[in-house]
């Protein structure tokens, strides 16, 4: 099966609307993976759609096809995920060190967490709790999800 040809078909079915792909994988024995997302939020009607749009594409060949959105737990791969979980609570990997804060701010080349933590305060013997705001470019941590806090 011809990834290429996938992501293109794919990518010009996606055109004109505010989805995005965020994941398409091939396995050796054509197990088709399509994973997108948007905004607002993905409609089970339009992934039902662009399955049958690839399955018409692809014809008689002999694969199986999944079409939906993004789990919860997968780490952002874009930086609309970073907007579209703007203001909620997110886990990251940064330096072997496992964070968690709140996403406050995303542009182009960053974005920043909110994370509480002890801070040696002048004067003071013990440290205070205190919000810290930390930035990072989108490629420095190894990964960053929505914090399930279960």
């Amino acid at each position: 099966m011809d990834k290429q040809q996938l992501q293109s078909w794919i990518e010009e079915y996606l055109k004109d609307t505010d989805y995005e792909l965020i994941t398409l994988t091939v396995s050796a024995e054509n197990e088709v993976l399509v994973e997108v997302d948007r905004l607002a939020g993905v409609d089970v009607d339009f992934c039902a759609a662009l399955n049958r749009y690839l399955v018409d594409k692809l014809g008689d060949e002999d694969y199986s096809l999944e079409v939906g959105s993004v789990s919860l737990t997968d780490p952002f791969k874009t930086k609309m995920q970073f907007e579209k979980n703007l203001g909620h609570d997110v886990e990251l990997l940064v330096d072997g060190k496992k964070l968690r804060g709140q996403l406050v701010s995303v542009d182009e080349e960053t974005f920043a967490v909110d994370i509480v933590e002890k801070v040696a305060v002048e004067g003071k013997k013990r440290k205070e709790t205190q919000i810290v705001t930390h930035t990072w470019r989108y490629d420095e941590p190894k990964y960053v999800k929505y914090d399930l806090k279960f």
